[in-house]
């Protein structure tokens, strides 16, 4: 390549969204962070939307930041959280702020499909674990509501695709995004056609799937003069996040797993081909779409959403603590008194993250965490004991022994964590990069622009472009009996 690259990348997350610029000389990739923004849920009643005015305005702001540091730009690309999604109506209208996941409209909403369409029928048309914020439980919460918002629907983009649409005018849904939904069909790549017509979703709703790296447009004429660009090629990358992450992923061969971690701990490993049958089933595994046609074979645990809740809630009490200061406390406190099953639904949106973990220690008989260092090291071993739990399904699922675990994304910087996993599971933890997300965005918009041809020459240069730590298993033995316990408390 006779010059570096400058190729700008919107990462939005469930508490922030940053643009940052890749500098890609063709073998490594270093990345400037231009703008942050917050980023949350907005309550208006009883209801749970995102602000996408508002980060569409930010990312703007971050787009001429880029014009006035940087000049002109290779590509243009977003990646988001999955499943949630806006609804466009006549003349490509936003109807309404799109719903957030956690909004309890979904509740009840999972058991009424199965009566429609047995579970496992579902499951084999999707591949998808079933979780009650699937775009599919979220379109079926709006036909039981008789929305007018939906009987207006033209078209249902998700949060990434709604960005792309403002940046160019083109409507399109991007495959890994897509396949979080519970809507597409991951052994053709398309939507399930049977299932949307088995629920009766208005099938004029769903639009044309495009793959990641797919070029879409040059920026609109509008767009680009309020920001000082000219046309700018906009490229949809893995715009799902996890898909992204795991893009960035620094491994070799095929024996490993990882896990994308952050707010949500998302542990899998890569296959070819999905696995939908009962065992799959049985274990609530999921099936997304990942970069060069493979599939992740997944599972979703909650993450540091524990630690995250529990800080919110010392802080709106008149206790500010850092991360530091409480992985020190973390240290510090007894191990393994207490343990949780992190994906038990008392942790999905409670008033208070501590007085759940205690309700949930005192119904299972055990010792209730008192203070921050106990219950953050309650959180973490309990993590990091599903962490083995998911780590022994995925090689009963794919037949094979996966000899590291790579963790990446902002969870990788946290030390006490890495380490509990690699004892827990008895594997070495290769952390890093943190800010995978944000290269594999990268990485796929260079594969569109034809600077790399494949994901394999992606990962070669995400080992050039990073140095991860390594985390070797210590006492592994230690962990059996508290694992014994766990298991009592995971289905």
């Amino acid at each position: 390549m006779p010059a570096t690259k400058k190729i700008f990348a919107f990462d939005l997350g469930a508490e922030s969204g940053r643009g940052l610029i890749g500098h890609f000389d063709g073998e490594r990739i270093q990345l400037e962070v231009l703008h942050r923004f917050p980023n949350g849920a907005v309550a208006t009643l009883d209801t749970l939307h995102w602000d996408v005015l508002f980060l569409y305005q930010e990312m703007l702001a971050a787009l001429r930041k880029a014009r006035l540091d940087h000049g002109d730009l290779a590509s243009i690309g977003v990646d988001t959280w999955g499943v949630d999604f806006a609804l466009l109506g006549r003349g490509g209208m936003m109807l309404g702020n799109p719903r957030h996941y956690r909004d309890p409209h979904t509740e009840g909403t999972m058991e009424a499909a199965f009566a429609q369409v047995p579970k496992l029928d579902i499951f084999r048309h999707t591949g998808i674990q079933f979780m009650r914020f699937n775009t599919l439980f979220q379109l079926l919460a709006m036909m039981r509501d008789r929305s007018p918002l939906l009987d207006a629907a033209e078209r249902l983009l998700f949060i990434p695709d709604l960005f792309h649409y403002w940046f160019t005018g083109i409507q399109v849904n991007e495959y890994t995004d897509a396949s979080t939904s519970q809507l597409l069909d991951p052994s053709t790549r398309r939507w399930s056609w049977d299932l949307i017509r088995a629920f009766k979703i208005p099938e004029r709703i769903f639009g044309t799937l495009v793959a990641p790296g797919t070029v879409l447009g040059p920026l609109r004429r509008g767009v680009a003069e309020q920001v000082g660009l000219g046309g700018v090629p906009v490229i949809a990358p893995a715009t799902h996040d996890t898909a992204a992450a795991v893009a960035a992923v620094p491994a070799q061969g095929t024996s490993w797993a990882y896990i994308s971690s952050g707010t949500w701990s998302l542990m899998g490993a890569e296959i070819a081909e999905p696995l939908t049958g009962e065992k799959a089933h049985a274990f609530n595994f999921t099936n997304e779409g990942g970069v060069g046609n493979t599939i992740r074979l997944l599972k979703n645990i909650m993450g540091l959403w524990l630690v995250q809740e529990c800080r919110r809630v010392w802080e709106r009490a008149g206790t500010t603590y850092t991360y530091e200061a409480l992985m020190k406390m973390a240290q510090e406190a007894p191990s393994c008194v207490s343990l949780v099953n992190p994906d038990d639904p008392s942790f999905m949106l409670p008033p208070s993250m501590p007085e759940a973990i205690a309700a949930f220690c005192r119904k299972t008989g055990q010792p209730i965490p008192e203070g921050p260092g106990p219950i953050v090291r309650c959180a973490l071993e309990s993590l990091a004991l599903k962490y083995r739990w998911v780590l022994e399904r995925l090689e009963e699922l794919t037949g094979k022994r996966l000899d590291v675990i790579h963790i990446v994304g902002g969870g990788s910087q946290n030390t006490v964590l890495c380490q509990l996993a690699a004892d827990c599971c008895n594997r070495p933890v290769v952390a890093g990069p943190v800010e995978a997300t944000a290269i594999g965005n990268v990485l796929t918009q260079a594969i569109g622009l034809g600077l790399l041809k494949s994901l394999d020459e992606g990962r070669a240069v995400v080992r050039a472009s990073v140095e991860p730590i390594t985390y070797t298993p210590r006492e592994p033995g230690r962990w059996e009996e508290p694992y014994g316990r766990l298991l009592k408390y995971v289905a």
